[in-house]
């Protein structure tokens, strides 16, 4: 027999709890505040639901975010009234971007203080425009049979918009009146009505099951499509992954189908695992399409592209220029090739795509065996490893090198979570690819540097994977207070800090000529000591100068042996780091020309 809910503020939070639990919620990341206190109490004694707690709404948000991108699925976040729900709208707009479940329960004022002047009473209806899936202002509680079922269904309906086609936010706001507390309300809540909330359909099901369905061209469409891939030059392209990211054995039997190497960006899931034994996996044309090599290639005939738009410029610079007929694969139909340069849209689930093209191909006359374009692809790989090997001969240990270490040297299983900025791209770069279980993941959906460290332990958070973090210093500094997620959140982490003293991204752009103002306002150096953050959030630091390749290796290798949390951190000079990395692509030109 459920207990009688006091009130119906307690009524109407258990029934969101209760509903979660069915819709297949685990956690919630919770902030204290006071308007949602019906919410926090009835998810804080649900037996079926772990709260996270967090003092930051921002770090909580992205916190949910990384739990989302690792794991496919909803974790939701739940903060009172006011401000608390605009320090979400970060993760919102990440999530918005990247395709990645979200759903936000704020709690708010009832309706006739809005707009009065009232305390802590903001406007949060519709708060984060179009960057959600869905918003609806919930109705306020009520003793009523019919606005229960509402409610649950409205609960229902959230989670799977939120873990749908496209992915993304769901934001649901919920007002509550006073007494928020879950207090005797003597005759405001029949016991019929309790169980209702509490109990839901039977068999502890979703109050509505939603039936996802997979798009997919029809036959005749896919033998085109067959036909148009039966060619000698194709490329397939894999751009960071939507969660939970494609199937490598479907990507991996098309490539085998067609001969078609895959350029797999360090976010796509499919630059690492075993799938690279048996496939032409390439993780180093960033390199040497930036030196040129294809400048004296044939252009492909056939483009076959998955997920977003891929971290490498002279990726998309290169299949920009080609001329090829391209395919942008999207299991949504949205468009996601910034370079204007696709000529056809395919709404597909790109994993049963590739799995029923691999089949069609080879009926319709493709020549998987015309290897010279492959083995044209696959010696400019080689070039670009070998010259990126011979760096590291040489002892020069820069910023792309930490980059190719935590790759190869990440236990496995390993999640392996990069900032934006310069992180991302050396992973680009300079991660070779693996048949290691390793998972890279980052923000780039709206690309920012606020919440990397959140979003990292979020990750790691949903997995039992050793989790690595590789952050440069203002993304450190810009969510230091994400590190509370250590033990408020029970999560273990190697944190590679970057310390190059500013944003040494912009060694890249022409602005680097021109200082002042390049220095005071875009570099922007700030002296800060990091080595604080060890007492502050009880983790151990280590200290590692530039050219102690040797002593990070170290290190690294203890962090990710022992308990607890370490923060190694590599100093660096942003400069003379973005010189090695022209001199390594001057090398790989060399060595590319050498091959024809």
């Amino acid at each position: 027999m459920t207990a009688r809910a006091p009130n119906r503020n307690t009524l109407w939070g258990r029934a969101v709890a209760d509903e979660l639990a069915a819709a297949g919620v685990g956690a919630v990341c919770v902030t204290p505040g006071s308007r949602s206190t019906p919410l926090t109490v009835a998810l804080a004694e649900h037996p079926d639901i772990h709260v996270f707690s967090h003092l930051d709404e921002r770090a909580s948000a992205f916190f949910a975010l990384g739990r989302a991108r690792r794991t496919g699925g909803v974790t939701p976040l739940v903060c009172t009234s006011g401000t608390a729900a605009a320090n979400f709208h970060p993760a919102v707009m990440e999530a918005g971007q990247s395709r990645v479940p979200m759903l936000l329960l704020t709690a708010d004022r009832p309706p006739e203080l809005r707009d009065s002047g009232a305390n802590q009473t903001v406007d949060q209806e519709k708060l984060y425009g179009d960057a959600v899936r869905w918003y609806k202002d919930l109705p306020e509680p009520e003793a009523d049979d019919r606005k229960l079922r509402s409610l649950r269904t409205d609960l229902a309906r959230a989670v799977s918009t939120a873990e749908g086609t496209p992915a993304g936010p769901v934001h649901l706001n919920v007002p509550f009146r006073k007494p928020l507390e879950p207090v005797e309300v003597e005759g405001d809540v029949p016991d019929a009505l309790s169980e209702l909330a509490a109990g839901g359909r039977d068999g502890d099901r979703p109050f509505v099951s939603t039936t996802a369905g997979h798009p997919m061209p029809d036959d005749g469409d896919l033998q085109q499509l067959a036909r148009a891939l039966a060619v000698e030059r194709g490329l397939i392209v894999a751009g960071p992954a939507d969660p939970p990211g494609p199937d490598p054995q479907a990507v991996t039997a098309l490539a085998h189908a067609t001969g078609f190497p895959v350029l797999a960006d360090p976010l796509s899931g499919l630059r690492f695992g075993s799938s690279v034994r048996v496939a032409p996996v390439l993780g180093g044309y960033d390199g040497f399409l930036a030196a040129g090599a294809s400048d004296e290639w044939p252009n492909p005939e056939v483009v076959l592209r998955f997920g977003a738009s891929p971290t490498s410029k002279p990726l998309r610079t290169y299949l920009a220029g080609t001329g090829a007929r391209q395919f942008v694969v999207d299991p949504a139909g949205r468009w996601r090739e910034a370079e204007f340069a696709a000529t056809d849209l395919v709404v597909a689930d790109p994993s049963r795509l590739c799995g029923a093209l691999s089949r069609q191909v080879g009926q319709v006359g493709s020549d998987p065996d015309s290897t010279a374009w492959r083995e044209r692809w696959e010696a400019a790989e080689a070039a670009h490893w070998d010259a990126v090997e011979a760096a590291a001969d040489e002892k020069r240990f820069f910023e792309g090198r930490v980059l190719a270490d935590v790759a190869e040297l990440a236990p496995e299983p390993s999640t392996v979570f990069v900032s934006n900025s310069m992180p991302v791209r050396d992973a680009d770069r300079f991660a070779a690819p693996a048949a290691k279980g390793l998972t890279m993941l980052g923000n780039r959906g709206a690309s920012g540097i606020d919440g990397i460290v959140s979003t990292a332990l979020g990750a790691g958070s949903a997995t039992t994977d050793d989790l690595t973090l590789v952050t440069g210093d203002l993304a450190y500094y810009h969510d230091m207070n994400g590190l509370l997620a250590l033990a408020r959140c029970d999560v273990d982490a190697t944190v590679v800090l970057i310390n190059n003293d500013g944003g040494g991204i912009f060694h890249m752009l022409p602005i680097e000529e021109f200082d002042p103002p390049f220095t005071g306002q875009f570099k922007t150096p700030h002296g800060l000591e990091f080595e604080p953050t060890e007492d502050l959030y009880d983790l151990s630091f280590a200290r590692v100068d530039g050219d102690g390749r040797e002593r990070f290796r170290e290190l690294y290798d203890e962090s990710t042996a022992s308990a607890g949390t370490t923060v190694i951190e590599v100093t660096s000079d942003a400069e003379a780091s973005h010189r090695v990395r022209e001199g390594i692509a001057d090398e790989v030109a060399e060595r590319v020309a050498s091959l024809e």
